[in-house]
């Protein structure tokens, strides 16, 4: 679907503090640099602090090749995105906001990539999703950025409520929730019952993280959010959250044919859709969307490989994907910024107008479609070779690979040429010019490093790359980074590439025409998500119609109806065992028996409201009296108050409701009271024939001083060791109490 551009909400210009997120993600990054030396020579830094010791959990983080890369991402891409923001809102009255979510959501992504806990990792990883959902709907007077942010927290929070119990589970088998010691467990992992249940829970949350079909349309959508938001989650960060997650738990979970037939089939299948999609796209940051989405399943297929080769390509582009990707996205800020829009087919002849823009987006593009001397090339070139060496489906792969990597090339043209040099139309006559420095400075950066890293591989082959394959392999990465390795059935693939690219390009706008006209007859799993919403919805306002009648008497009977049902199937599935009966010949006993049952009588032929609520009231002054004979005075207390209130505060409710005359016998209610009644008297029988055990009660006993400083056995159950609980109730208490006072108020207010 087509955006319209971000339109900045005008106000004073922001000061100079606009620029510190950057600059603090720039000294980051900087401090993250120290680290990579003892990484690539086998030290991994580690900081633990006891979180929930009884559990096994603590807030663990490990710095290793793999986490090391994603923190100097997030860190010195984040640095970019954060200057860029600050120029491309300086004028916005939004901009701190967008700064603060924007730190947030960073904060995030370090605690999910260096995190070595599955519980922290699954904290900082819902982190994404929260923060990712602000900042899809940052333009939140939209319905489009609204929509788009509600589908992206449902899909992802979905997958990651998965994950999460894929993750429980795998702690519980391997005694522990480091994630270092879980990898090396793997023959456990694979060898256990589970292991299936275990690989799909933790792939739907790789899957709905990273868009792999058939949750790839939310990606797309995201596209709502601002530029900068773009560049910075849904190219380089949090869109490989997902990928991230295979590749740290291959050692454990990878290798098997549930994993290869799984991530090859799915990743090559959203791969060649998504890049075939790209192409119908006039919108530049939808078109490298779909790009991203091609990307993602790229490494998703490499990961499912699983070969020393496919993990060293994967772990290549991923570096690739972020430097040209990220500044792609900025760039096309640029384009819109300098020409007013970011449609190819409005905007023809900028070169001239726009010099700087021109060559960043072309040294990108150049990289994305993978030739030389880009560090694309290299990644391309790696991922045939790759797929050539692979145990599983060679052709399969390399197949894929190349129709991919030759729309890619197409795509490279949509986004280099067409608004450059595509003379078609008139250029536009509002005198587009480069944008100012704090625009280009990043774009800058990034593509530079495309260049550097494609004409010194070795240097970043060192320092990232290798250190990345050991941490996924848990082996040295097999051969190194190099521009040239000769000539070969890579160099071939990349020359057939190169040829089908361009014929794709010079057929653009046919194929582009073919893919509006048979738009509606692909099957489109967006639809499928539109259609479980509004199953939902319908599900939803029929049980609430059918529930929320305004009947109290109703409301009533069904709770006390579930109620009964519950207890009734308790008692059906256990043992039944009986008490031994006598009966007693204490006058006190019969006396209060007495109390009880007339209290009862009166409650049932009463036809005065006040006096039924007065003779129950002598229902629960019984219990209490049963209470100080057994010596629990205090409970006894507690009872005959709490009976006091209901009964005045019942006669109070009453005097306000309409005269209904005498109240009729309704068998419904009856039989309803009586079966849970029953229900109720046998399960207190059952209990009473069982022997007491007093071990919990010994427990309580002996810890109730020496830990909580109190004698008062019962007050130190509620306050201490149930205090959680308590409170809980405390706040139930204090919400209804607002919600009467409310209904009270409104009442007075409707009578004047």
């Amino acid at each position: 679907m087509a955006e319209t551009p971000d339109e900045p909400t005008i106000t004073r210009e922001a000061g100079i503090w606009r620029f510190i997120p950057a600059v603090i993600a720039a000294l980051v990054t900087l401090w993250f640099t120290k680290f990579i030396s003892p990484v690539a020579n086998g030290q991994y830094p580690e900081y633990v602090v006891t979180w929930v010791e009884s559990a096994g959990v603590s807030f663990a983080f490990r710095l290793d090749g793999l986490s090391l890369a994603f923190a100097l991402l997030i860190c010195g891409i984040g640095a970019m995105v954060f200057l860029y923001a600050s120029a491309y809102f300086r004028s916005d009255r939004r901009l701190l906001s967008l700064q603060l979510t924007l730190i947030a959501f960073a904060i995030s992504m370090l605690g999910l990539t260096t995190a070595d806990d599955a519980v922290t990792l699954f904290i900082f990883w819902e982190g994404t999703t929260i923060t990712s959902y602000l900042l899809v709907g940052f333009d939140h007077e939209k319905e489009t950025s609204r929509r788009a942010a509600l589908q992206a927290l449902l899909i992802t929070g979905a997958g990651g409520l998965a994950l999460f119990a894929g993750l429980l589970i795998m702690g519980g088998i391997a005694g522990t929730y480091r994630i270092s010691e879980m990898n090396l467990l793997g023959e456990t992992f694979k060898s256990h019952e589970m292991y299936a249940t275990i690989f799909v829970l933790v792939i739907l949350g790789c899957f709905t993280k990273s868009a792999q079909w058939p949750f790839h349309f939310w990606l797309p959508g995201a596209m709502a959010a601002p530029t900068p938001v773009s560049a910075y989650l849904h190219s380089a960060t949090m869109v490989k959250a997902g990928v991230y997650l295979m590749a740290r738990l291959m050692p454990a979970l990878g290798g098997t044919d549930l994993w290869v037939w799984t991530l090859i089939p799915f990743g090559a299948f959203t791969m060649i859709l998504a890049s075939v999609w790209a192409m119908r796209q006039t919108d530049l940051k939808l078109m490298l969307a779909f790009t991203t989405v091609m990307g993602l399943s790229m490494m998703t297929m490499l990961l499912g490989v699983s070969t020393n080769a496919a993990i060293a390509a994967a772990m290549t582009f991923l570096l690739v994907h972020a430097f040209y990707k990220a500044a792609l996205f900025l760039s096309v800020g640029m384009i819109e910024k300098g020409s007013g829009s970011r449609d190819y087919t409005k905007v023809a002849g900028l070169s001239r107008a726009l010099p700087l823009t021109t060559t960043v987006v072309g040294l990108a593009a150049l990289s994305m479609a993978g030739l030389p001397p880009l560090f694309g090339f290299i990644g391309k070139e790696m991922i045939y070779e790759a797929g050539l060496h692979s145990h599983h489906a060679a052709m399969f792969v390399v197949g894929a690979a190349l129709v991919a990597n030759a729309l890619m090339v197409a795509c490279s043209g949509m986004v280099a040429i067409r608004p450059f040099f595509f003379s078609d139309q008139q250029a536009p006559k509002n005198n587009p010019a480069d944008p100012g420095w704090g625009l280009w400075l990043g774009p800058v950066i990034l593509s530079g490093l495309g260049l550097l890293c494609g004409l010194f591989p070795g240097i970043i082959g060192y320092t990232l790359v290798e250190p990345m394959v050991v941490a996924v392999a848990g082996e040295p990465m097999e051969g190194y980074l190099a521009l040239w390795h000769g000539f070969g059935m890579p160099l071939l693939l990349s020359v057939a590439t190169f040829a089908l690219g361009a014929l794709l390009y010079f057929g653009l706008d046919h194929i582009r025409e073919f893919l509006f006209r048979i738009e509606d007859d692909v099957p489109e799993t967006e639809r499928w998500y539109d259609g479980f919403l509004v199953a939902m919805g319908s599900i939803a306002r029929n049980g609430s119609i059918l529930v929320q009648n305004g009947s109290m008497t109703s409301y009533l009977r069904r709770t006390f109806m579930v109620m009964a049902i519950l207890i009734w199937v308790a008692l059906l599935s256990g043992t039944w065992t009986w008490p031994a009966f006598a009966l007693s010949g204490e006058l006190i006993d019969w006396a209060i028996f007495l109390l009880i049952t007339a209290s009862l009588a009166v409650v049932l032929g009463s036809s005065s409201r006040l006096a039924a609520i007065t003779a129950l009231g002598g229902v629960g002054a019984g219990i209490a009296i049963i209470f100080v004979v057994y010596g629990a005075v205090d409970v006894a207390m507690t009872q005959l108050f709490v009976e006091i209130l209901v009964v005045v505060f019942m006669a109070i409710a009453m005097v306000k409701l309409p005269v209904t005359g005498i109240a009729r016998f309704r068998p419904r209610d009856a039989a309803v009271a009586a079966f849970l009644g029953l229900g109720v008297t046998m399960s207190m029988l059952m209990v009473l024939g069982t022997d007491i055990d007093l071990s919990l009660t010994g427990f309580f006993v002996e810890k109730s001083y020496p830990e909580a400083f109190g004698r008062n056995i019962v007050n130190v159950i509620l306050v201490d060791f149930r205090g959680f609980d308590t409170m809980g109730e405390t706040a139930v208490i204090c919400f209804a109490a607002m919600a009467a006072y409310a209904v009270l108020k409104a009442g007075r207010k409707v009578r004047k």
